[in-house]
């Protein structure tokens, strides 16, 4: 708010100034009176829709894949050169993106980047998505700038950004914030977006990260008067706008309420893993608890197998893996159907000790190196990664276990959540040799 953005030859060039809050008039009297005559306090239409979308964000977060007991860090960042994602200098999301997918178990948390559309638009599409290439085979979403990123920020466990107005919707909406980078030189002092960046705790990008991110949501959501000053009157932006609109065209206003339009639920966008994973198991009778990310800690209890799905960029990964995974329709008739498809695996790869066909979300079909072949499907109290089932099943075998012909249920242990996986044997199904060919 400032006379060279609000004014041409000395007077306002817009016929409307919209604010959302009387605070925002305050300080407009004192840094730019020309234009307090063009101002008008309609609320925020942004935060109103946001506001009536609450009461479904369990299913925003079921729109990005989150699972029972997993964390959603949303990754947020303005579009100015000191922000999260810079200019290439400063820059602190890049580096921290590989350290976040090593760090952070992959069942416990599901990370997701909302990016400014300037971002998307001053580089293109194209380049952000080969720069962050590496982070989404490891599981990162990439969130539409325009239409999807109110839902991803309602449905975050938490946020790590910068000083764009994103992370101030965030802490109004209770969701801790973690500051990547204050930008403080860019804010009016007085702004209670300022106020907001002096007061937000920090992330140490060289410090460990999984303990900052598990700290975040203890230390309590944002202060309360974050919310104050978004708008000083919430769920009433359409009213006050339309009013305003119909003033301006010097028409009457309609009859009908002024309403906006709802936020629409955004397709289904599971992660999707392809680069390699270490898996940490214990196994203790029927029980197994497991931990899966991209890089092991030295110090890690338990045994260490290799995961990783066909589709990975690094072929030496399919040549070292212990469990080798692929998703998709189970009769799929490109493959020859998830057992052709196993058969075909193991023979090719002959480290390789399970082959894992998820044919769903709730289930898989596993076929093992000394011919077992099971049905894995996910109990009522089970809600996790299908492929995390298979490492469980494989880990257990691999402690000497084997499962009777009856079939046996285990009870896996990930998010800090039980999980209890039935596991059925399957009948193998005898293919031709012009199958193979």
């Amino acid at each position: 708010m400032s006379s060279e953005w609000l004014l041409a030859d000395g007077k306002p060039f817009v016929d409307g100034l919209v604010l959302s809050h009387p605070e925002q008039l305050e300080r407009l009297r004192r840094v730019c009176p020309e234009a307090v005559e063009a101002s008008v306090l309609a609320g925020d239409p942004c935060f109103d829709r946001m506001l009536a979308a609450r009461p479904h964000r369990a299913r925003f977060r079921r729109a990005l894949g989150v699972r029972r007991g997993q964390r959603l860090v949303v990754l947020s960042s303005t579009w100015n050169p000191e922000g999260f994602f810079g200019d290439g200098g400063q820059d602190v999301l890049p580096g921290l993106l590989p350290r976040l997918a090593a760090e952070l178990p992959a069942d416990d948390y599901r990370l997701a980047a909302v990016l400014h559309p300037n971002i998307w638009y001053g580089h293109g599409p194209g380049q952000i998505r080969a720069w962050l290439d590496e982070a989404c085979r490891n599981g990162l979403a990439l969130v539409d700038p325009v239409h999807a990123w109110r839902q991803a920020v309602l449905a975050a466990d938490a946020l790590i950004g910068d000083f764009g107005s994103v992370s101030y919707y965030a802490a109004a909406l209770g969701v801790p914030v973690l500051l990547a980078a204050d930008g403080r030189d860019r804010l009016d002092p007085e702004a209670p977006l300022a106020a907001f960046v002096r007061q937000a705790p920090r992330l140490d990008p060289h410090g460990p990260l999984r303990a900052q991110v598990e700290k975040l949501p203890a230390e309590g959501p944002p202060a309360a008067g974050t919310a104050e000053f978004v708008t000083s009157v919430p769920g009433a932006s359409a009213t006050l706008l339309r009013r305003h609109f119909y003033r301006l065209l010097d028409l009457p206003e309609p009859s009908a309420p002024a309403l906006l339009e709802p936020l629409p639920l955004p397709a289904y966008d599971p992660p999707r893993r392809t680069a390699l994973l270490r898996v940490r198991t214990c196994v203790d009778g029927p029980e197994v608890r497991i931990e899966r990310s991209a890089e092991a800690p030295y110090h890690a209890r338990g045994d260490l197998h290799v995961a990783v799905h066909e589709d990975t960029r690094d072929p030496g990964g399919l040549e070292v893996a212990d469990v080798i995974v692929r998703d998709g329709q189970p009769d799929d008739p490109r493959l020859g159907g998830w057992q052709l498809w196993t058969t075909e695996v193991l023979r090719r790869y002959p480290q390789c000790a399970m082959a894992v066909f998820a044919g769903g979300p709730d289930e898989c079909f596993v076929r093992t190196r000394d011919g077992g072949v099971f049905r894995l499907s996910a109990g009522p109290d089970a809600d996790a990664d299908p492929a995390a089932y298979a490492s469980s099943l494989h880990a257990w075998l691999s402690a000497g276990n084997r499962v009777p012909r009856d079939g046996c249920t285990l009870r896996m242990h990930a998010a800090g959540h039980g999980h209890r996986v039935a596991v059925a044997p399957v009948t193998p199904r005898p293919h031709s040799a012009a199958a193979d060919r």
